[in-house]
């Protein structure tokens, strides 16, 4: 059964873009506007972890994790802030929060530390490593590796690749890659494109006539794990 976690977050944006990065790690996202409304839910659906903007109209963010907490509840909390204050960041973990994430941050590496909570909290091994034809990736250590050898990746390219791991042969358009890695809306196709070359550069046996990661041509693109496939 999949893990099912609860997102509290005024910006309609901001929880489509972590609904879909919880989804792309095989995750269950439910959402909330408002810290009421969270702590009504709470009350009624047990999660697997509760992930929290502080700014929240009405009930703020901090004090649905002291009620939380005053409840008696062990869930995992993950707070996430436009505030880099250290001392709101020592605040909220001092009241229960498990971690706290400044703006900006990249929606895939936050999806992989709600997994990685998720995992800690219910005494399940924190390494698990995704294998899919040559290649395999550790999310304890975040490495990527083809036939055994090491690929080096920048961040990006790493969590497009975990993206593609967790998605085998799953269509993305250059839209959805870009909310998924970067957070946010398109602005420019190249900057999907440039990284897909790199990766192609890094793990194609002929970067040319790419065997992995394949063009759809008017969709976007797609991970093939098996040489030759379509």
């Amino acid at each position: 059964m999949a893990n099912r976690v609860l997102i509290i977050d005024a910006d309609t944006q901001s929880r489509t873009v972590l609904s879909r990065a919880l989804r792309s790690g095989m995750m269950t996202a439910e959402t909330a506007a408002s810290g009421e409304e969270g702590l009504a839910r709470l009350s009624l659906v047990s999660y697997d972890l509760l992930l929290l903007d502080t700014d929240l109209p009405g009930v703020d963010g901090l004090h649905v994790v002291q009620t939380v907490r005053q409840r008696g509840s062990g869930i995992p909390i993950i707070v996430i802030s436009g505030h880099s204050e250290d001392y709101e960041q020592i605040y909220a973990l001092d009241i229960g929060a498990d971690d706290y994430i400044t703006r900006p941050y990249n929606p895939m590496v936050l999806a992989a530390k709600v997994r990685a909570l998720i995992r800690r909290s219910q005494g399940m091994q924190m390494e698990e490593i995704i294998s899919a034809g040559p290649f395999t990736y550790n999310t304890g250590t975040l490495r990527f590796y083809k036939n055994g050898d090491e690929i080096l990746l920048s961040s990006k390219e790493n969590a497009i690749m975990k993206l593609f791991m967790d998605n085998v042969d799953r269509i993305f358009s250059r839209g959805r890659l870009y909310d998924l890695v970067w957070g946010g809306s398109l602005v420019d196709e190249n900057t999907v494109m440039v990284y897909i070359s790199r990766l192609r550069a890094k793990i194609e046996d002929s970067p040319a006539q790419p065997r992995y990661i394949q063009t759809v041509r008017g969709l976007g693109y797609r991970f093939v794990a098996k040489e030759g496939g379509l």
